[in-house]
């Protein structure tokens, strides 16, 4: 059974940092990431890391967020820094082998 598990969600200031941690289970996936959703809008992707280290970011967060995976421990993070207000959203890890799976959400919220 595939089991995705997020941790690392808050409440940061404007400017500030939060890293998001997800732990996989049931699986090795090819490419693991993390989407988002804010409220009254579509999921949409922050990051995403294949199994060899190739990355893409959202043109968003480009600058701001690093995605980065161990293999060995099937885990994939995000460190975010120089967060903004439009950052607030839920994240959700989200791992791909034949089919997607995604975690059930942490609250990233920016505010002053």
């Amino acid at each position: 059974q595939v089991q995705l598990v997020e941790s690392g969600g808050g409440l940061v200031q404007p400017g500030g940092s939060l890293r998001l941690s997800c732990a996989a289970s049931g699986s090795i996936f090819s490419i693991m990431g993390w989407y988002r959703q804010a409220p009254g809008k579509q999921r949409e992707l922050v990051a995403r890391i294949t199994s060899g280290g190739s990355t893409n970011y959202a043109d968003s967060v480009k600058g701001r967020f690093t995605i980065s995976r161990a293999n060995a421990e099937n885990t994939v993070d995000v460190q975010m820094n120089s967060l903004k207000p439009e950052d607030k959203a839920v994240y959700y890890c989200w791992a791909l082998y034949i089919r997607q799976y995604w975690g059930q959400g942490t609250q990233v919220t920016v505010s002053s």
